[in-house]
């Protein structure tokens, strides 16, 4: 991985943070207009430039701002954000929402998939090694503006439909990380450049395994979905000294 400045660290946070707030590509004029980062207009322009030609951000043809491109996201992920967890509230309100259902694994799963698609404002998806999909929260990315796409949208939502897929999907993950994180080119599929999917791997008991994540843009919040990833897919460990 290429090593960037403190500088560039920097903007590139700030440029990516900028980028999940508005969905839409960041000028030099914005960053400095709301951000102090003490050096000049054409500094900033200046590393920028190189941050494109390095690979971390590129600019679509249509407009003079940056956008970041996987590998930026993939690195702001990795050296980056700084993560948001759950507050105890929330955890707790989750757990009891929850706890009831941990006796009965299927009907868990389907509560636990309409908790992380509130929690997160994505769309939630998990699946066992039985071939069972289950998913909440599609309507919620039809407000995004990268869903507007309808070839995007078709392609996510026949995905919810294709076990086999989806699964082959999840174990094509690789890393140390238990939250992974696949990007645009990483899915496999055509229209899909702009989607990403948060997810961790879940052994619970027995005979019951699979994957829990979210999918969204690749512009989520991923300060925030990460930990509330992983928080769920503990959550499922936690529970299987009942099965």
């Amino acid at each position: 991985m290429i090593d960037l400045s403190e500088r560039q660290n920097e903007l590139l946070k700030v440029i990516i943070e900028e980028y999940i707030d508005t969905a839409e590509p960041v000028g030099s004029e914005s960053i400095e207009r709301k951000h102090k980062l003490g050096v000049s207009p054409a500094t900033i322009r200046n590393e920028m430039a190189r941050l494109t030609e390095l690979g971390f951000l590129k600019q679509p043809h249509t407009s003079a701002g940056r956008a970041p491109t996987s590998m930026g996201l993939k690195y702001y992920i990795q050296h980056l954000m700084q993560e948001r967890e759950l507050s105890v509230r929330d955890e707790v309100a989750v757990k009891e929402r929850l706890w009831d259902q941990r006796f009965k694994f299927h009907q868990l799963l389907r509560d636990m998939t309409k908790s992380l698609a509130q929690m997160s404002g994505g769309l939630a998806v998990a699946t066992t090694s039985d071939g069972d999909v289950y998913h909440s929260g599609a309507h919620a990315i039809l407000d995004m503006p990268e869903f507007y796409d309808i070839d995007v949208t078709k392609t996510v939502l026949e995905m919810m439909d294709d076990a086999e897929r989806l699964i082959g999907l999840f174990n094509r993950a690789v890393g140390e990380d238990p939250v992974k994180v696949l990007l645009g080119e990483d899915l496999g599929l055509q229209f899909l450049e702009p989607v990403g999917i948060v997810f961790t791997h879940y052994d619970a008991g027995q005979s019951h395994s699979g994957s829990i994540g979210v999918i969204g843009p690749n512009r989520m919040a991923y300060f925030k979905v990460v930990p509330t990833v992983r928080y769920y897919g503990n959550l499922l460990r936690e529970m299987n000294n009942s099965w």
